[in-house]
This record gives structure tokens, sequence and C-alpha cells, in this order.
């Protein structure tokens, strides 16, 4: 009975990969262009992006869930536009909902990051009459090898938030939980199952992830030595 629990529960993981994989890729870039915009310093492009990190940090994800699936359906001009097709779909809302979530928390690490930039850096490029767009395209890299630990920690959080797709019928690691939950009534068994398939994919990646971070912080080590 076990095993037959795991091999159905373990058809929602390529589900819950992806997931992950794809909103944290559409995350990084949207957290990337906010950190440019944040940077440049320009007072009403900052007061706009405060807002949406404000909202989606400070909301639970699992509401984002339910009004990004089912807000839009209460309005007619969007059920008759182009976009409904995607927005009623829901694998596409929870993607969407789990890259707006990670991208103001990312949005958070990498400004952050930014900041902690040794002000004589920020002088040196001033030097070379480098512009702020210039000057942030050097530096923005530099400080996203700093936020990669913080980072890392993110990325394990976007996957275990996938366990709220299931909410919105997404058949993943919980969906299939869920259903099997649903016949079967082993409640221990089968969300333990389940727990341990999450507890064992995040320590996995989280190993792959210290050794990335090892390999990319070896600069800074590199410096400490020098010095």
């Amino acid at each position: 009975m076990f095993r037959e629990y795991f091999m159905e529960i373990a058809r929602g993981i390529p589900t819950s990969l992806l997931l992950t994989a794809v909103a944290l890729a559409v995350a990084f870039v949207l957290a990337l262009f906010l950190t440019f915009l944040l940077s440049m310093e320009n007072k009403p492009v900052k007061r706009v992006i405060n807002i949406f990190l404000t909202l989606f940090t400070g909301t639970p994800l699992l509401v984002q869930f339910f009004l990004i699936y089912s807000g839009p359906g209460q309005f007619q001009w969007i059920v008759n536009s182009a976009l409904w097709p995607l927005l009623s779909n829901a694998w596409f809302c929870a993607m969407f909902a789990l890259a707006l979530n990670s991208a103001a928390y990312s949005t958070q690490l990498f400004h952050g990051a930014v900041k902690a930039i040794p002000k004589g850096q920020w002088e040196s490029c001033a030097a070379l009459g480098l512009s702020r767009l210039q000057t942030l395209k050097i530096l923005i890299p530099y400080a996203l090898k700093r936020a990669l630990p913080s980072y890392s920690n993110e990325i394990i959080l976007v996957f275990k938030g996938t366990s709220l797709a299931s909410t919105i019928t997404i058949m993943d690691i919980m969906g299939y939980a869920r259903q099997l939950y649903g016949t079967e009534y082993d409640a221990i068994t089968i969300y333990g199952i389940a727990g341990v398939i999450y507890l064992v994919i995040t320590g996995l990646m989280t190993l792959l992830l210290r050794k990335l971070e090892h390999k990319v912080l070896a600069f800074e080590r590199l410096e400490v030595e020098k010095a």
C-alpha cells in the first residue's frame, strides 16, 4: 500500500518542478528589471514599485492564488479579451502568482545587495565618467553574486509554495495527495509521503545550491586570502 501511495503521489513531481522552474525564470527577469528601476532613483517609479512590493510581500500567497485565478472572471471585458485563455488556465495562474510573489521578494534581496555595494565602487565608476545606468550594468552582476545565499532560500520557498497550486485544481504533488486522500482517507500515510517527497527534493536542491554558492563566491574567499 505504501508503494502504491508513493507511486501515485510521485506523478505530481514533474508538474511541481516545472512550475517552480518557469515561475523562477519569470520572477528573476522581472526582479532584475525592477531592481534597475529602483536603483535609478526615480521617485514616482520607486513609489509604484514599492506599492507592488508591499502588496505581494504583505499578503498571503494563497490569497494571491485565488485572486489571480478567480478574480479576472468577474470582469466581462477580461473574459471577452484575448488574455482570457491564459487567465482561465489554472497552470498559468499558479505560475503567474508564484512568479509575482517571488519577484517581489527577489527585488528586495537584489536591491538590498545593490545598496550594500561599497561607496568606493560607485565613486570609481563615476570617476570613469560612467552614467548611472552604465554603472548599474557593471555593479548589479556583482551584487547578485553576493545575494546568492539569500536567493537560494527564495528558490526553496518557491518550490514549497507550489504545494498551494493544488487549491486551484493543479495536479502537482499535493494535488495527487489530496485526490488519493479523497478515496483512501489515510491522512497520516498519504500526507506523510507527500511531506517526505518535498523534504527529499528540497534537500537535494539545497545541496546543489550550496555547491553553486561555493563556486560563485570563490572570488570573495580569494579577496580575503589576499587581504
